[in-house]
Formats: structure tokens, C-alpha cells, sequence
């Protein structure tokens, strides 16, 4: 992601050491929702030069991409019963991504593959900050699809570490 730079916003909070990554235990998806609403709670009252993002990480639950799907809108209906909606914004990472109208073996489906199936919770602020600074942030998408056009599905999975060179 930020080697690509695929997020041309994720570097910074990298290096500042402002992701917090947490990891669900949960195996249902009403325990998930518990724990997605935990963290916005806390992602939503930290100082952002604190956590200015999360990952939600849920290895155990939702591992099929269209329950994964489902669950979305659960999750957004939970940040506006929280009232965060304008606070926070949720994205999307699954292992087996797909875009509505692509297939399966898109390569452009790989910008929001993970190898777990998380939710990034994003303040709103700090992407208008993000866009304010990235003039052309609307032409994100397709250079992230040219990129990946370019790479192949083999050279994705040699950046992403998920196949190995043929020199290694």
C-alpha cells in the first residue's frame, strides 16, 4: 500500500505511528459489531495525534467476502446510531475484494485486499486535510488501477508477498 503508494495518505500516518491495529476475537457477527463500535468510540474521543486511524482486524468472522459485504451496512448504520457519522468513515479490506462489475481475478480488485478482513475506520477530517493537500486525490482510484494493471496479478503477488520471485 504505501510502497506503491496505492494511499498516498498512509505514509504519514505510518510513520508517525498514529495507525492502531486491533485485533477482533470475535467469531459472530454481532461480537464483531460490539467491537466495531468499541473502537470508534475510542477512535472518535483519542486525540488524533494520538490514533489517527484503526484497523480493525477480524480474522475469525466474515471470512466470506459477501457476508463481509452484508455486514457494511450494519457497520454504517452503527456510526450513525453513534452519531458519527461527518466524524468518522469506514473502508473496506477483504481478502477476496471485489469490485462491483469486475471478476474475481480482477487485478484491480487487489487495492482493497488484505490478507485478513478488516475495517479501516478513517477520521473525516484528516481525509479532507489529506485531499486538501493532494490536488488531483479525485484520480486516486485510476492511477491505483493502472498501477496494478501494469504489475499483473504475478507482480502484485511478488510486491504483496504472496508469491515468490522466480529469482528468489
Amino acid at each position: 500500500m504505501i510502497g506503491l503508494n496505492l494511499c498516498p495518505f498512509a505514509k504519514a500516518v505510518y510513520v508517525h505511528d498514529r495507525i492502531r491495529y486491533a485485533v477482533s476475537e470475535a467469531e459472530s457477527a454481532e461480537a464483531l459489531l460490539d467491537d466495531l463500535e468499541r473502537e470508534m468510540k475510542l477512535l472518535a474521543a483519542a486525540s488524533a495525534r494520538e490514533i489517527d486511524t484503526t484497523l480493525l482486524i477480524h480474522p475469525r468472522v466474515l471470512g466470506v467476502f459477501l457476508d463481509y459485504n452484508d455486514f457494511l451496512g450494519v457497520a454504517d448504520n452503527a456510526l450513525a446510531r453513534l452519531g458519527l457519522e461527518g466524524v468518522l468513515q469506514i473502508a473496506s479490506f477483504h481478502p477476496a475484494y471485489q469490485f462491483a462489475g469486475t471478476s474475481p481475478d480482477d487485478v484491480t480488485n487487489c487495492t482493497n485486499r488484505s490478507p485478513f478482513p478488516m475495517l479501516h475506520l478513517l477520521r473525516e477530517e484528516s481525509i479532507e486535510r489529506a485531499i486538501s493537500g493532494a490536488p488531483e486525490a479525485e484520480d486516486i482510484y485510476q492511477r491505483n488501477a493502472e498501477t496494478l494493471r501494469r504489475l499483473g496479478v504475478s507482480g502484485w503477488e511478488i510486491v504483496a508477498g504472496t508469491k515468490r520471485s522466480s529469482r528468489s
